[in-house]
């Protein structure tokens, strides 16, 4: 008796200490996204508001405890990220749209007359642009952690703040530019 809960004690603390000493540790995905949304989400004093939320509503603890689990573990042994692919159909005001993620970009296909449009991210030049009907257009650069440059017509671009008064501000030049074209 004593035996085999000796052997059933080792095995365990052998399973165990294989697994603490693989040193892969994931990429914690949907941790990082969340991270990251919230880094987009407005100004410090907001970003900080909303990490302490999520911290007292267990949001973020969740959303580790998935990585830890789940995830992390998928990745481990089917050597993808599950996080950073994947299709997943959005229904807007005008139809439903499917978009397909590979890592590198999206892919977003209208269900109603099949039209695509391709969003690709450029992590060198930190640009991110569109393709539709075999034509590539930049949608914005990132100039810096708080400013993006965007097209404002005939080959122009403009520096705007990431805030309200910034998008406002671009509001302002794309209606001006629309009504300058006709």
């Amino acid at each position: 008796m004593k035996k085999r809960i000796l052997t059933r004690v080792l095995a365990i603390v052998l399973c165990g200490s294989m697994l603490t000493m693989t040193s892969c540790i994931g990429s914690f995905s949907l941790t990082n996204r969340l991270l990251g949304w919230n880094q987009h989400v407005g100004n410090k004093f907001v970003n900080e508001l909303v990490f302490f939320a999520f911290w007292i509503l267990p949001v973020y603890e969740v959303s580790c405890l998935a990585d830890l689990l789940v995830l992390n573990s998928i990745e481990f042994w089917s050597g993808s990220n599950p996080m950073a692919k994947g299709d997943k159909i959005i229904e807007g005001n005008d139809g439903k749209y499917l978009v397909k993620c590979d890592g590198k970009g999206y892919d977003v296909i209208s269900l109603n007359d099949n039209s695509s449009v391709r969003l690709d991210f450029d992590q060198d030049t930190q640009t991110w642009s569109y393709t539709a009907n075999g034509e590539t257009h930049d949608l914005f650069t990132f100039v810096d952690d708080t400013h993006v440059k965007m097209p404002v017509g005939q080959g122009n671009y403009q520096v705007f703040e990431l805030s309200d008064a910034g998008v406002y501000a671009y509001q302002q030049v794309a209606m001006q530019s629309n009504f300058a074209s006709r």
